[in-house]
């Protein structure tokens, strides 16, 4: 069975940093595309980032563009997001999730599956 745990979430001030870190287990997931999402009170779930499975395409939601980096690491079956210069508006609950595809690399949320639990990310101004 497919089991994605996050770790890494927390309270932090404006300005300051967090390492969100997806650890996946079940099977081998080096050839599929990772992401990670977050979802805010009252609001729908959004793509925050991206990784493909070879880790030469990535994506970004332009609100964490030059503030966000994703990264993975096949061999850990892991995928992390750094976060920096976080903002009030970064709250909400963050999940990573990897895509239903093999070698495809979208970043809609649909088109991924095997969701984690979600970690909290509060940032206070």
């Amino acid at each position: 069975q497919v089991q994605l745990v996050e770790s890494g979430g927390g309270l932090v001030q404006a300005g300051g940093s967090l390492r969100l870190s997806c650890a996946a287990s079940g099977r081998t997931f080096s050839s599929y595309a990772m992401g990670w999402f977050r979802q805010a009170p009252g609001k729908e779930r959004e793509s925050v980032a991206a990784i493909s499975a070879s880790r030469d395409k990535t994506y970004y939601a332009d609100s964490v563009k030059g503030r966000f980096t994703i990264s993975r690491d096949n061999a850990k079956n892991s995928v992390y997001l750094q976060m920096n210069s976080l903002k009030p508006e970064d709250t909400a609950v963050y999940y990573c999730a990897v895509h239903r595809v093999s070698l495809i690399f979208t970043t809609r949320k649909d088109d991924f599956g095997s969701w984690g639990q979600g970690t909290q990310v509060t940032v206070s101004s």
